[in-house]
């Protein structure tokens, strides 16, 4: 039985992690926004080092949420119920904030973007972008809710499935970016494209916190 279910929780860690790196890493914001507008304006090779920083923030928080989420799972087994609970409340939240705050940014036609200086080099666009992501509070309290009230089961090694798939969905979405970027220049980041990637986001969020459930 156990090797019959080892492949399968693996499976499970693994579209655990997809969706949770797509689902963070879909909506185009001001950082996704930027990574768009930094590739039309300097090169691909920069834009790709920028999709990295991001995906590579995303990629620590994952481990960082799996590392604590294997710590504290034996003191919150008592209450790990009302805690998924809490996880799904979380999740849910964030998919419809992020939902209504696209619709309302797209009726008033709002383009929210970062101005600061264009970093010159690929290191500098790489890092610039690493830290301008671990500073967003969202992404710790995105990976958080989902480690903690969903994961506290895994296996160290299912565990590291999730953070590797978490990744590099963020990653493959981050090189989506910064090919938009170089292609279609401000396409992606329009008024209707912001609204449907952050959408398509809510949605995948949405899915995530039903699973926790299921």
């Amino acid at each position: 039985m156990g090797e019959v279910d080892a492949p399968a929780a693996v499976t499970g860690a693994l579209v655990a992690g997809l969706l949770a790196g797509y689902g963070i890493a879909m909506p185009v914001g001001p950082v996704g926004t930027y990574l768009v507008a930094l590739t039309a304006r300097s090169s691909l090779r920069v834009g790709i080092c920028a999709a990295m920083g991001i995906a590579s923030a995303d990629g620590i928080y994952a481990l960082v949420a799996a590392v604590a989420g294997s710590a504290l799972a034996p003191l919150l087994a008592p209450i790990v119920v009302p805690l998924r609970w809490v996880s799904v409340v979380v999740l849910l939240a964030l998919a419809v904030s992020g939902a209504v705050k696209a619709v309302r940014r797209y009726r008033a036609h709002r383009l929210a973007g970062i101005n600061q200086e264009l970093p010159v080099g690929a290191l500098k666009a790489y890092v610039g972008m690493l830290g301008m992501t671990l500073l967003s509070p969202m992404t710790m309290i995105y990976f958080a809710a989902l480690v903690l009230g969903g994961s506290n089961t895994m296996s160290a090694g299912e565990r590291a499935v999730f953070v590797v798939a978490a990744f590099v969905a963020s990653a493959s979405w981050q090189l989506l970016l910064a090919v938009g970027g170089a292609l279609l220049g401000r396409a992606l980041t329009g008024h209707l494209g912001r609204l449907l990637t952050a959408l398509a986001s809510s949605v995948v969020i949405s899915v995530l916190a039903i699973r926790l459930i299921a």
